[in-house]
């Protein structure tokens, strides 16, 4: 499914607002059980809600890493203006991973040149820290030129950093999976036992559990 910025544009006319006072802002790596919980917050151009459609912007999960890829840059030059925010696997431990979700979220929104008027949000859950209107968008990136837009930022943004995490922390298999609890990752803790950046209080979901010792830090 292609957004089409019909959604945007019956929002502008709604609120009286225009079209590059929107932001729109996901995250990704929520599930995973190594690294942060990743977000990204933008603000598209006018001119860009008749060209990324055509481009073939969609929800970051339907996109091959290629075409994902080749997508960034393009989306780069239709922004106003941009950001990113993390929460670490320690914080996702210490608060919890909504609230880190949401501290990644607004990180990445206070990485932007201006504050938007209209915050549009994937899925359901309201960004409880945010002071100003804000609507949530359940598909959002599938439906949601912005949100779209962010998705894919997120995504490419955090695999990126998986990357390079995996020469750090071999044998997890990291380039792979991106952290997501495949049996590969399973498998590997079992036998490695968890990284400092592995979300111990997922353990329960992972059988990990905390009797198994940590990977010592590369280096030491």
């Amino acid at each position: 499914m292609i957004p089409e910025p019909a959604l945007e544009l019956s929002l502008a006319a709604n609120r009286h607002l225009k079209l590059n006072c929107f932001a729109g802002v996901d995250e990704v790596g929520r599930g995973c059980l190594f690294g942060p919980v990743w977000a990204a917050a933008v603000v598209l151009k006018t001119e860009a809600f008749n060209l990324l459609p055509q481009l073939g912007v969609t929800d970051s999960k339907a996109l091959s890493p290629k075409r994902r890829a080749a997508l960034v840059p393009l989306i780069q030059s239709q922004l106003s203006s941009y950001g990113y925010g993390q929460a670490s696997a320690a914080e996702i431990d210490r608060i919890g991973i909504r609230a880190a979700t949401e501290l990644a979220m607004l990180r990445a929104l206070q990485r932007l040149q201006l504050i938007p008027e209209l915050l549009l949000v994937d899925g359901s859950l309201k960004l409880r820290p945010w002071l100003g209107p804000q609507q949530t968008m359940v598909r959002g990136d599938s439906s949601c030129l912005t949100i779209a837009c962010a998705s894919i930022l997120a995504k490419q943004g955090r695999d990126a950093l998986l990357n390079r995490l995996a020469h750090a922390w071999p044998g997890y298999g990291l380039e792979q999976h991106h952290g997501y609890g495949t049996l590969k990752h399973r498998q590997a803790l079992l036998k490695l036992g968890p990284s400092p950046l592995h979300r111990l209080s997922f353990a329960l979901n992972t059988n990990f559990g905390n009797h198994l010792p940590v990977a010592s830090q590369p280096g030491l």
